[in-house]
């Protein structure tokens, strides 16, 4: 049997194969609807001109920025419309893993999980349930999907985008923006460019090489712009100098000029840091307020400092795109209904595809039957999404316990470690509290004075539950320091994940305490407010860890298998400071494996992830944040019900010590505010080749439950690409995924730099056991090409050429030459 994918071979396509993947996996090919709405269309562009003609400066200026909602549906952005002129409102909502506003919708795998399947159509589908819910919600456009790459293991927000590969990263972000505006949503791809760390993400300068920015960030932006996106976003921080926001090689000489991008360009929430400068350099819309595009703007104009042409010049792209999705004529259809059945089924085959088996010996997976021992905080409570902007009112989300129960069997479960704490006793507080959870009415104030009494030197981890907004939780402090102050700017908004939130809803903070044995002084303040305060103090010490860890030995002894929840919470607005497990989790998992080695880690964890423990486990399962039906997924692969469709998206280092951006701070996270691109095209796996750096595990690593062979690999120029032929063979007892990668070597005719090899193509494929399936991958042009910064262009590389099919980029199976010529 001959499978072919024909890759988009022009030059300035990305190379990914969007429009036929769904072909080249047995199921339809959709309807390229986001291409027809940019389609020339002359009734269009004189509907917009003549709405732009009857605009008066003031009406012109109010399309330019956000403003209030008079009617908030809880999304990110508004803004106005002109009713006299029948120019609708836009509601902005954020949406990487589902649609973020009050109501509740599908809380969708992380983009992260859905990279992991490496399949452009699934993305399409992910997309297009976005889209749907989006305009079901209320909203007009989606602020997603991120494209930036996973430059470094410690950015905050990894688990929002795809890969620290561009080929991979533009595949997928052409493909969900194809699904979300087939849907009518306005997609909007971001953070345009090099967010690639939330750390000093609004000041940073951040610089790279021409060559570098066009072969490794930029690409998937290029590609975001071949799909049709109606708006990009841009980033917080400088690029090479210039804020993102104002950058006209960004905005206009690239996106503009080279790409041809026909749709608006709007900040980040408070992103913009000029009027004239930013507007004549190619920024369109202000969000989420006027501070530059508002009142200042119309001065600016009035006094002839700004030209108007350019204030028209925004407002024509902004009204292009209203019209291109029929918001001006009505065309538009109605808004849908939600489908949550849909939402959720299209969230689990996600899930389960990109469920990643990192590790798997003595076959310990899948389950047998016999006793399993569930150990871990996440294994009983839900663990959805990250925080921040990705978080989603998710319809429904049941636990891996109760999924794990569900198939029957003796079941039993240990907490592990706490994160949520115990009560103190009431014997170490004099005088004595009225109780553990506390209720203080609205309006009415609360204050404690007294002493916390320790029998003996301990860490104290202190864990408040409170209600209510940040900027009224209660006070708390220990012998005179305040432990939980407020965090100036966005570092409130972006709490909200697992370990912040509490099971019955109060929001959770933590400080933890070296303390001494005898009395020390506490006091702790607290308002009503408006709607009253609830609140609880509880604690972790080195006692209650002890037993937990005890108790969780016990358990997993007791069983035949152990299935171990670690976890990790990430969210925007902060990075992390180490790949390891935060907590004591690692301790647990020796602990735990020294007793079982039956144990199987399952990782709830946001990006890169250092095990130390590794050889101690029988198997360890990446399910990344899996969204709503995350648990009946992980069950689904544990049991064996699904193979492990995933691969990593990402390479997992060994520790903090052995990555890119490892021991040189001018990598990350910058010196004296300018972060360097000094790794320059050698991104991601590239790194680890150039270096000769072994990893923990490859990129593209991912075990199934069955084996394959790969084998009759030839190779064919001609001029629309290269076209790779390899057979893969099915050579276990059973169905299972396999997902071969091409990668392609050198030019030795371009005296550009290069990486040692780059992913050029890669395929998912199904196959029964024994099944053998022929395959042709198209590699485009493009890939085969490297950007020359003097020539300002893509370069084709011409020469002997050595390509490589595997799978993994550290598990290559077979290898051929091929001539590449003009």
């Amino acid at each position: 049997m001959t499978d072919t994918v024909s890759r988009r071979s022009a030059l300035r396509l990305t190379g990914g194969a969007i429009a036929v993947a769904a072909a080249a996996t047995g199921g339809p090919t959709p309807p390229a609807r986001a291409h027809a709405q940019s389609a020339p269309d002359p009734s269009a562009g004189r509907r917009v001109e003549g709405l732009l003609a009857d605009l008066t400066l003031d009406e012109k200026i109010s399309l330019l920025h956000g403003a209030t909602d008079p009617a908030p549906l809880g999304q990110a952005g508004y803004v106005p419309g002109v009713p006299r002129l029948g120019i609708p409102p836009l509601r902005l909502a954020d949406g990487p893993a589902g649609v973020r506003v009050t109501a509740h919708a599908t809380a969708l795998p992380a983009p992260v999980l859905l990279a992991s399947a490496f399949d452009p159509e699934l993305a399409r589908r992910y997309g297009r349930v976005i889209g749907h819910e989006g305009r079901a919600l209320g909203q007009d456009v989606l602020l997603s999907p991120m494209v930036n790459l996973i430059r470094t293991p410690y950015a905050g927000r990894n688990f929002e985008t795809f890969s620290e590969d561009p080929l991979l990263a533009a595949d997928l972000v052409a493909a969900e923006i194809e699904g979300i505006q087939e849907e009518g949503l306005v997609a909007t791809v971001k953070h345009y460019a090099l967010n690639n760390q939330e750390q000093d993400r609004d000041t940073v300068d951040v610089r790279a090489d021409e060559q570098t920015l066009h072969e490794v960030e930029l690409r998937g932006f290029e590609a975001a712009v071949d799909a049709g996106t109606g708006a990009v976003m841009g980033a917080y921080n400088k690029v090479n100098g210039t804020y993102a926001c104002e950058n006209k090689t960004l905005l206009t000489d690239v996106l503009r000029e080279q790409w041809g991008f026909q749709g608006l360009v709007m900040t980040d929430w408070f992103a913009a840091h000029s009027t004239g400068r930013a507007l004549t350099a190619g920024l369109d819309l202000e969000m989420p307020n006027g501070t530059h595009f508002g009142a200042a703007l119309n001065r600016a104009v009035r006094d002839g400092s700004v030209s108007e042409r350019y204030v028209d010049r925004a407002v024509r792209r902004i009204l292009a795109v209203l019209d291109r999705f029929g918001l001006l004529d009505g065309s538009a259809p109605p808004r849908p209904v939600r489908d949550a059945r849909a939402g959720a089924a299209v969230a689990l085959e996600v899930a389960k595809a990109g469920a990643t088996l990192l590790r798997n010996e003595r076959a310990t997976l899948p389950l047998t039957h016999g006793s399993v021992a569930v150990i871990g905080q996440t294994g009983a409570l839900p663990f959805v999404s990250g925080g921040g902007s990705a978080h989603v009112v998710p319809d429904r989300a049941d636990s891996p316990l109760d999924a794990i129960r569900a198939r029957g069997g003796e079941v039993t479960y240990a907490l592990g470690e706490d994160i949520f704490g115990k009560p103190v006793p009431a014997s170490a507080f004099s005088p004595a509290l009225d109780g553990e959870d506390l209720r203080v009415a609205a309006g009415r104030t609360w204050s404690y004075d007294g002493t916390l009494t320790l029998p003996e030197d301990d860490e104290w981890t202190f864990v408040l539950h409170y209600s209510g907004a940040p900027t009224i939780r209660p006070k708390v402090s220990v012998d005179g320091k305040e432990l939980f102050p407020l965090v100036p700017g966005w570092g409130e908004y972006f709490m909200g994940g697992y370990v912040t939130t509490a099971p019955d809803g109060l929001s959770v903070r933590r400080k933890a305490l070296q303390l001494t044995k005898g009395a020390h002084t506490l006091k702790i303040t607290a308002a009503g407010g408006d709607t009253g305060q609830e609140f609880r103090l509880r604690r972790i010490t080195s006692a209650t860890r002890a037993e937990d860890v005890a108790e969780a030995v016990r358990v997993a002894r007791a069983a035949r298998q152990v299935v171990l929840f670690a976890y990790e919470d990430a969210t925007e607005g902060q990075d992390r400071a180490t790949i390891a497990l935060p907590g004591r989790q690692a301790a647990l998992v020796e602990a735990v494996t020294a007793v079982n080695a039956r144990t199987t880690v399952v990782l709830n964890t946001s990006s890169a992830t250092s095990m130390p423990w590794l050889h101690r486990t029988g198997a360890v399962l990446q399910m990344y944040y899996p969204g709503q039906e995350g648990a009946a997924a992980t069950a689904a692969v544990l049991f064996g019900d699904s193979d492990p469709g995933g691969r990593l998206t990402q390479t997992f280092p060994v520790d903090d010590d052995h990555h890119p951006v490892a021991g040189d701070p001018r990598r990350y996270p910058g010196v004296d505010g300018t972060e360097v691109y000094s790794e320059g095209i050698h991104a991601g796996h590239r790194w680890y080749d150039a270096e000769d750096e072994r990893p923990l595990f490859p990129f593209g690593h991912g075990l199934s439950y069955t084996s394959f062979a790969y084998q009759e690999i030839s190779a064919h120029w001609h001029r629309g690409g290269l076209d790779v032929r390899f057979t893969v063979r099915n050579t276990g007892r059973r169905a299972g995924i396999a997902v071969p990668q091409v990668y392609v070597g050198r030019s030795p005719d371009l005296e550009l730099d290069q990486a040692v090899r780059v992913l050029g193509g890669y395929r998912r494929l199904a196959l029964d056991a024994g099944e053998r399936r022929r395959v042709t991958v198209r590699i485009a042009v493009r890939t085969l090409s490297s950007w020359d910064a003097k020539r300002h262009s893509w370069v084709l590389g011409t020469g002997p050429r050595t390509v490589w099919v595997g799978a993994s980029a550290g598990d290559l199976r077979a290898r051929t030459n091929v001539e590449v010529t003009r």
